[in-house]
């Protein structure tokens, strides 16, 4: 039997709230479990104290040089622990099947396993995506990982590392999806995997694989390297579903919610007979007399009409993806999006999936020779430019990367010196 849970008075007020409130988790999980118990009580303190009271070691599995998250309480009272059952309380990363796909059964596994050996905590997922099973003890580690690796799952990322990839569910129930995520995932991690389980790295890195340019998975902001999924032709129209968005919704809706949404107003409500015609235009007949006319030169692939009008409007039949390069939320330069260095890329067979893990490879390499210790990507790009990072990794300047000639950063007019003047002063100041 566990423990008697202490007062948590502060805790306590985070449960009185309109919104669910993990601590009624971890009430319910200390019921049966002294960990949590005791890490309530160090919770309750923390915030009492303003205080935190973890602090990092080593602690690994065989064979591994990452993937778990040492923690070890510093609230100790004549050199013990107040919290003797939450002392030590890692976490262990381990690797999620691409796209998120579990059965019941092995979710009830997973469960078992780590009520077993450990606190019973885990989330689902972390921001790089791994599954973490948090709150075990470090003779537990060991014999947890056994049995996890048992079930097929190998260990995550942590530390100066190539990090646990995520990929959106894409192609197995999404109708956007223009490539095949898991696949590409699992192609770029597998060949990879040593620079994952051996950190060895200047910095934390990451992979990223949306089906399309909605990014479900937050590729373009918070990925190294991010795949997105996109079309070069037009997009595709059903007159079937949009008359019936059309039925439902009614005209007013339409023009609020597509044409005048569309950022580069390259939709636009036309009378049946009068919408233009060519190559580049695609038409949908919304009702017996008027139709939407799409300008798929001036398409930006936001995304905002396919998502509105399910069915009516699909991304194209030429599909393939762009690279994105350099993405973080918070940077020591501030927060970047990835910056575009191969605007479409087909991925249908071996040789182009193989391209694509040739790519992350090239980048990779030339960041750990490149990069300075705790530097991301995207800040290794702003220290020594565009053009020197990919004439580094043998990339070519496409046209199609760039929207105005001579006002963008893949081209560099000044003498070398004194583009190096430049950041130099840039840094200065």
């Amino acid at each position: 039997m566990a423990k008697k849970i202490q007062a948590t008075p502060m805790l306590d007020q985070l449960e009185t709230g309109p919104w669910p409130s993990f601590v009624t988790g971890l009430k319910r999980l200390a019921k049966d479990n002294d960990m949590m118990v005791d890490l309530l009580g160090q919770l309750e303190t923390s915030y009492e104290t303003r205080k935190g009271y973890w602090k990092g070691g080593t602690v690994g599995v065989f064979g591994y040089g990452g993937g778990v998250i040492p923690r070890f309480t510093e609230l100790k009272k004549d050199g013990k622990p107040v919290y003797p059952d939450a002392a030590e309380f890692h976490t262990l990363r381990i690797q999620p099947p691409a796209g998120m796909h579990y059965s019941s059964k092995l979710l009830r596994d997973m469960s078992d396993v780590w009520a077993k050996h450990g606190s019973g905590l885990i989330a689902f997922h972390g921001q790089s995506g791994d599954i973490m099973f948090q709150g075990i003890t470090t003779a537990n580690v060991q014999p947890a990982f056994d049995e996890l690796n048992e079930m097929g799952f190998d260990m995550g990322g942590a530390g100066p590392a190539l990090r646990t990839s995520m990929s959106c569910v894409g192609a197995a129930r999404c109708e956007m999806s223009c490539y095949d995520e898991a696949r590409a995932l699992r192609t770029v991690i597998n060949n990879n995997l040593d620079d994952m389980h051996r950190p060895a790295l200047p910095y934390k890195f990451k992979f990223k694989f949306s089906g399309c340019p909605n990014d479900c998975v937050n590729a373009i902001q918070r990925s190294d390297m991010a795949t997105i999924g996109t079309w070069r032709d037009n997009i595709q129209t059903n007159d079937v579903h949009a008359k019936a968005w059309v039925n439902k919704n009614g005209m007013e809706a339409l023009v609020n919610q597509v044409v005048s949404m569309c950022p580069t107003k390259a939709i636009s409500l036309k009378k049946i007979g009068e919408a233009a015609k060519g190559d580049g235009i695609s038409t949908v007949a919304v009702n017996d007399t008027h139709c939407l006319e799409i300008d798929n030169h001036n398409c930006v692939r936001c995304m905002h009409c396919l998502n509105v009008l399910p069915g009516a409007l699909l991304p194209g039949k030429d599909r393939g993806a762009s690279i994105l390069i350099g993405g973080k939320g918070v940077l020591k330069i501030g927060a970047t999006m990835g910056t575009m260095v191969i605007p479409f890329m087909k991925l249908e067979t071996d040789e182009d999936y193989e391209k694509l893990n040739e790519l992350g490879r090239n980048v990779l390499d030339f960041f750990a020779e490149n990069a300075l210790e705790h530097e991301r990507t995207g800040e290794m790009i702003d220290r020594i430019g565009l053009v020197n990072f990919l004439d580094g990794i043998g990339l070519e300047v496409d046209p199609n990367m760039i929207r105005e000639p001579r006002n963008n950063p893949y081209f560099r007019g000044d003498d070398w010196d004194a583009e190096v003047e430049k950041w130099n002063e840039r840094q200065a100041g």
